[in-house]
């Protein structure tokens, strides 16, 4: 009843093995059986049971119906795995009855069954289910990766992710993490007395951000329409029509690179909060990371690949400027406001400089390329040029930056957020500009919206909004280094041999 360790070029003749059995079975009965009901899970066991030594359980006599997937055998040990844990059975031949007997023989690691008998301990203290019946529920045809190398190859754990998660339990952690989180975010926005709403995942206008959008065709309207990539302009909508907090969490999609930081396909947590500005989201955002570190993870202070990140200390805060002197040496602050200076200073570090852009966009060019990636502890950069933040709201006492922040983590953007332009004047401007881009080659320029510009001269109270990206914000408190560890099911490229 063990199978030994194989290579893959081993996989036909067992796969050709099991279904030999399989068929076998199928000639006694049904081979995928669903009456089975268990009575107990793994988890559940263990917590009831913890403080019961042997003596104790052979007086209970206890009885559980459990099942799950064969992930080891060794003599008549069977050790079976449910959605929460582990559970060792004791299959002897003696306490089964004889037709199950030969069953027994045609079991496999990766076999999905049901068995029911009494809780005891063994030996080592071990509890174990001692069946008296069990049921092989699924015959596993292909055979589980070797016990001891476990599913090493990256790229299989991305592309069969069903395989990874049977057999290794830091992806099944990964992913109930991920779960928390998400339920955590909801919790949060729910309790501060925001309401979730869903909003279109098709778009007539692509906005809300500056990316390359996907673009499809509907049939029954002839038209060409683009998949979101943020809920923004819709979401704000709904701030006019009087939801004052609003909030979703929401999947967008961005026709651009993959990477380790990049998915074609993401989810995004978008709030929005009336009679607020950019600072106030700062605090909330920062009280937000605090306690998803404490009441999630465990702890205020975590470790992300090998930095330890204590989320009780306040974050930095420092504007773009600031950052940029602060990193870039060789840089003076009267340089800052020069375009002809910071265009030389950006082509000196190898940053191509066209005709288009303007002071501020060479000064994020700059803070991109030399800046971003050092900036390692939480950090709020604030002050974003007007010119690249075609929706915020300009500051009143310097128009050319607006009331904007990122928060930054481990070099990676985590968040970004403003103080929401109201001005239906401004921001039609503003989109002008941006078409003016567009038309000059700039693919991630963005459309006018002209709905959107109606929507804001029926006036949007004084608003901040916020984007988190939820998937690098789980990359973050699980430890994971590429965005595919935190993905159920990454994009990939096709096999090149397929």
């Amino acid at each position: 009843m063990t199978e030994h360790t194989h290579d893959h070029k081993d996989d036909n003749k067992l796969i050709a093995q099991r279904r030999e059995k399989l068929n076998a079975i199928r000639e006694k009965r049904n081979a995928f059986p669903n009456g089975f009901r268990r009575t107990a899970y793994g988890a559940e066991l263990d917590k009831q049971f913890a403080d019961k030594d042997k003596e104790q359980l052979e007086k209970l006599g206890h009885v559980a119906r459990v099942a799950g997937r064969v992930i080891r055998m060794r003599g008549p040990f069977v050790v079976i795995q449910d959605s929460t844990a582990q559970v060792q059975l004791y299959m002897n031949n003696k306490t089964l009855p004889e037709e199950l007997v030969a069953e027994l023989k045609l079991l496999d690691l990766g076999d999905i069954i049901g068995a029911e008998g009494t809780i005891f301990r063994t030996g080592k203290g071990e509890l174990t289910v001692r069946a008296t019946d069990f049921s092989l529920l699924t015959k596993a045809l292909r055979p589980l990766p070797d016990k001891y190398k476990g599913l090493t190859d990256t790229e299989v754990r991305y592309r069969q992710r069903y395989v990874d998660l049977i057999v290794n339990e830091e992806s099944r952690q990964v992913f109930a993490t991920r779960s928390r989180i998400v339920n955590f975010l909801r919790d949060y926005f729910n309790q501060l007395g925001f309401m979730e709403v869903e909003t279109p995942m098709m778009h007539v206008i692509p906005g809300g951000a500056t990316a390359r959008p996907f673009i499809t065709h509907h049939n029954a309207l002839d038209q060409e329409m683009y998949l979101r990539i943020a809920p923004e302009l819709f979401l704000k909508r709904l701030v006019v029509g009087g939801f004052e907090r609003v909030f979703e969490i929401n999947r967008s999609f961005r026709n651009e690179g993959l990477s380790t930081r990049h998915n074609p396909e993401f989810t995004m947590l978008e709030f929005y909060q009336s009679y607020t500005d950019y600072q106030d989201l700062m605090n909330l955002t920062e009280d937000l990371f605090r306690r998803i570190a404490v009441e999630v993870i465990g702890s205020p202070a975590i470790t992300y690949q090998g930095t330890e990140y204590d989320f009780s200390n306040p974050f930095v805060r420092l504007t773009v400027n600031e950052a940029v002197l602060k990193y870039c040496d060789d840089i003076e602050e009267e340089a800052l406001s020069s375009r002809e200076q910071v265009a030389r200073i950006a082509e000196g570090y190898g940053i191509v400089v066209d005709e288009s852009m303007g002071t501020g966009k060479i000064i994020m060019e700059i803070f991109e390329e030399k800046v971003e990636h050092k900036l390692d502890q939480p950090t709020f950069i604030t002050a974003y040029p007007t010119e690249v933040s075609p929706l915020a709201r300009r500051n009143e006492t310097n128009p050319d930056i607006a009331d904007r922040f990122e928060l930054i983590i481990g070099g990676r953007e985590l968040a970004n957020g403003f103080s929401e332009l109201n001005d239906a004047e401004d921001q039609a401007a503003r989109f002008e500009a941006q078409v003016a881009r567009k038309e000059a080659g700039d693919n991630e320029a963005m459309h006018f919206d002209e709905d959107y510009i109606t929507a804001l001269e029926y006036g949007m109270p004084p608003t901040a909004g916020e984007g988190i990206g939820v998937d690098r914000l789980v990359m973050l408190f699980t430890d994971s280094a590429s965005i595919k560890d935190v993905l159920l099911f990454p994009h990939m490229r096709p096999h090149l041999d397929r």
